[in-house]
């Protein structure tokens, strides 16, 4: 009789293994979907136009230096070159510059942030407007702006100089500038990732921790920070990533003060005409932010942000 009942607790296991489609079959009617038959066009167009490219500047890394072909004998000589010159300086003083523009933009932009979230309420969404009016302007046209402002004889130099009788040298093409211009640019790619995050706080695990009797030091470092870190994290790299890789702002501002990894690959592009060592220099950038991107994704869970969970 126990056998009996044995077996037929464990009928219907093979039964079902049986009868359920296979994989394969169910990848194929996913493909048969009309939104996956409409929105294959586009997705081939975005692959093709995003993957080709690409796809072709590492193949170029991969010959020889001063070609404009990919039907070469595959060579490391340009990296081994990278490495045995001095382009190292250029990286240390992209992720340099880099990383003091994430340090700068996030201490600015939390509080900021917080004040929009927790204090200004449905009015934060004015101030966020006069954050957000500046990006319709291209990004050289503004920085074209400070010139004029930091400029010898300009309006700093020019107005300090005339009122207090201060003269004052060129504030411009010096490194210092070049990391003004880069907070300056990028600044909102780290506020509104953080305002992100900060609304996912929910308002009663802090009202509670003040229940509790923790102060406004504790709530924000028990509570605050560690709920809005996925935000943090995702405006950090996004910061990070888009600074190192910058070229406006250290040719505008900076000149020759400061030679970033984006300013030698344009000059292997253009001036010198060998593709595959910009090409080299690019891949290596790649990978840089690559690795930073999946070691922060590994951190962030996106189920939550997405209101998934």
């Amino acid at each position: 009789m126990s056998r009996a009942s044995d077996f037929a607790a464990e009928a219907p296991a093979p039964l079902r293994a049986i009868r359920a489609p296979s994989r394969l079959a169910s990848l194929g009617r996913w493909f048969a979907e009309p939104g996956v038959v409409a929105a294959a066009p586009l997705a081939l167009l975005m692959l093709g136009g995003f993957l080709g490219p690409l796809l072709l500047v590492v193949v170029f890394a991969f010959m020889p230096g001063g070609t404009f072909s990919i039907l070469q004998v595959p060579t490391l000589a340009n990296f081994v070159e990278i490495v045995a010159n001095s382009y190292y300086l250029s990286f240390l003083a992209s992720l340099w510059l880099a990383a003091l523009t994430v340090v700068i933009c996030l201490v600015v932009c939390y509080p900021v942030a917080f004040a929009m979230v927790r204090v200004f309420g449905r009015h934060g969404s004015i101030l966020a407007l006069l954050i957000t009016a500046p990006l319709f302007v291209a990004d050289n046209l503004r920085l074209m702006g400070w010139v004029l402002f930091l400029v010898k004889g300009g309006v700093v130099s020019g107005s300090l100089q005339t009122w207090f009788g201060i003269e004052v040298d060129s504030m411009l093409y010096t490194s210092g500038a070049t990391l003004f211009g880069l907070v300056y640019i990028y600044l909102p790619f780290m506020l509104f990732p953080i305002i992100m995050g900060i609304s996912m706080v929910p308002e009663q695990m802090r009202e509670a921790a003040f229940d509790l009797g923790a102060t406004r030091f504790q709530v924000l470092r028990e509570v605050d920070v560690p709920l809005a870190m996925p935000g943090i994290l995702i405006g950090s790299l996004m910061t990070f990533i888009l600074a190192a890789g910058s070229l406006t702002e250290a040719r505008t501002l900076g000149g020759n003060a400061v030679t970033m990894i984006a300013m030698d690959i344009q000059k292997e592009f253009g001036f010198a005409q060998n593709w595959p060592k910009g090409s080299a220099l690019a891949v290596l950038m790649i990978l840089l932010a690559g690795a930073l991107a999946v070691t922060a994704l590994k951190r962030i869970d996106l189920d939550l942000i997405f209101g998934r969970k």
